[in-house]
């Protein structure tokens, strides 16, 4: 499935309440909770490089990578005033192929969901592990079931200027499935719409578990979003860190 063809034009107006600040301190005092000092890291599904910027801008050399041509191309547009530059590459997780390796991998905002494919998944998580230094760490998010079942059959909108985005959550099969409705005023009472869908596959936290394991990951850690307090099994996302043996 073709995700962000569409969606990556108008991405960065609808995340604007991510705190993705927020997410890099995060990042940060994880990397101090686990006597890490990173210099290369690797930002693995970047979408638009929000993350890259604000890591690149702390002072860490960034290598981007990302299965969307659209999403890249806004990454390159948002990094252009940057020195050093990140570096980014079109590629899929489960294909990615590195130069060498890095300290420290970042993968944000339920990418890992967006792998639909159970043998993908840990295809990807293999060649995570592949590329880490050892010691590195790998560091995640997913959406979690409890949240599928909640926004299961819900809506969404969210309105910046002229633009609308309008989508619709359906799950099915331990699939969720995201009917985008895209709107934006050409003017002169003329509006163009624009259509797309995204699938996301709920993952269980015992099946991230056993993929990362099998790649050779340890020290798994699980926390709720941006904090390290204990995990409920309430949490709409929950983050993993894994270190390579």
């Amino acid at each position: 499935m073709d995700s962000y063809r569409v969606l990556s034009a108008y991405y960065d107006r609808f995340t604007d309440d991510v705190g993705y600040s927020a997410w890099a301190d995060f990042f940060e005092q994880i990397f101090q909770r686990e006597g890490l000092q990173p210099h290369l890291v690797l930002d693995l599904a970047c979408g638009t490089g929000s993350i890259s910027v604000l890591m690149a801008a702390r002072g860490y050399e960034i290598i981007g990578v990302d299965a969307s041509e659209e999403m890249l191309m806004q990454a390159m547009s948002n990094t252009v005033d940057l020195s050093p530059r990140p570096m980014f590459l079109h590629q899929r997780m489960e294909a990615l192929d590195l130069y060498g390796t890095v300290d420290a991998c970042l993968c944000c905002l339920d990418s890992v969901n967006y792998v639909t494919d159970p043998d993908m998944l840990q295809k990807a998580f293999e060649r995570v592990a592949l590329f880490l230094e050892p010691g590195g760490v790998f560091i995640f998010d997913i959406n979690t079931p409890f949240k599928f079942e909640r926004i299961n059959g819900q809506s969404f909108v969210r309105e910046d200027g002229d633009v609308y985005c309008v989508w619709q959550c359906l799950v099915e099969d331990a699939l969720c499935r995201y009917e985008f409705d895209i709107f934006e005023n050409g003017g002169h009472n003329k509006w163009a719409r624009y259509q797309e869908t995204h699938e996301e596959r709920i993952y269980t936290p015992d099946e991230i578990l056993s993929y990362l394991t099998k790649a050779g990951f340890s020290d798994i850690k699980q926390y709720p979003e941006l904090s390290f307090g204990p995990v409920t099994g309430k949490e709409d996302r929950l983050f993993f860190t894994a270190r390579k043996r």
